[in-house]
């Protein structure tokens, strides 16, 4: 069974799919503490703290992507740990299609994300194998 901590953070994940797909940018970023902390692994230097650069993100992200949808596609939690996997899409304003898919693991307190792990990346669709993918990973 789950602790209650558990159920929290599993329940701050599954308010903030819903409030993404609602577009309701307050109810999104209410999910947020104030001195929220996003770490970037892949890409450190886009890192950042805060839940006002949530609310700019997501003003960007409903301006250019209008129709955006969230899906949740797994999530776990252990304590106040929550492991979610996600995919987003939408269509740009220039008639682009915009897909991300990845795995998010926030730490939830008091209700709200008090940091994440974000590991969530544009879809790139190319005709690659994976040999050259590989290759292309490890080789100068």
């Amino acid at each position: 069974m789950e602790s209650a901590t558990a159920s929290d953070a599993t329940a701050m994940v599954r308010r903030l799919v819903q409030a993404t797909n609602d577009h309701d940018l307050a109810r999104l970023v209410d999910c947020f503490a104030e001195d929220y902390v996003n770490e970037t692994p892949a890409h450190p230097s886009r890192g950042f703290t805060g839940r006002e650069q949530v609310r700019k993100n997501w003003e960007q992200i409903f301006a250019f992507v209008p129709d955006i949808s969230a899906e949740l596609v797994r999530c776990a939690a252990d304590g106040n740990t929550a492991w979610s996997e996600w995919e987003m899409r939408g269509t740009r304003r220039d008639g682009s299609l915009h897909l991300m898919r990845g795995v998010i693991i926030w730490q939830v307190h008091n209700g709200r994300a008090q940091s994440a792990r974000f590991y969530l990346e544009p879809v790139v669709e190319t005709n690659e194998h994976v040999d050259q993918a590989v290759l292309r990973a490890v080789a100068p």
